[in-house]
């Protein structure tokens, strides 16, 4: 089973999710992929593909399906984009990580105003986590060659 191909649009220029969908979709069709996933896709794809949505609401749309076929493969497959562990490792270094440890440098001092020191030590714990993460992805061959600006 091959994954439908997204259909064209005009000005997709101006609409750069459209157009990175595309991209991730002929990524996608590199691998192997399980029936059940590429069913799914086409699913998403095929309800992209006829709405009459156009601008910010396809550009909605569009991210909406990317978000979920990215989803997909990386429950089913643990197949990613580049820097993905990354993205996601960097807000949950800063919330779950970063906060706490800013939380007890304001109570340690007597000053709550610290509880922004340990943003930037989150972020940074979760950037090295989620780097060695799409590190290992790739090694793995389970990364593939498109990275998600939009």
């Amino acid at each position: 089973m091959s994954i439908i191909k997204l259909k064209e649009i005009e000005n997709s220029s101006e609409n750069p999710v459209y157009a990175q969908l595309g991209a991730l979709l002929q990524e996608l069709e590199k691998k192997t992929l399980s029936d059940e996933v590429v069913r799914s896709i086409n699913q998403d794809i095929e309800e992209l593909n006829s709405t009459s949505a156009s601008g910010s609401s396809l550009e909605k749309l569009a991210k909406q399906k990317q978000t979920n076929i990215v989803k997909l493969v990386e429950k089913h497959h643990k197949i990613v984009p580049q820097n993905y562990y990354r993205n996601i490792w960097l807000a949950v270094g800063m919330s779950a990580i970063g906060l706490p440890i800013g939380t007890l440098f304001g109570l340690l001092m007597g000053n709550m105003a610290l509880l922004a020191i340990g943003l930037p030590i989150g972020m940074g714990i979760g950037v090295v986590v989620g780097t060695n993460m799409d590190k290992k992805a790739a090694a793995e061959g389970r990364q593939l060659d498109i990275e998600l600006k939009h």
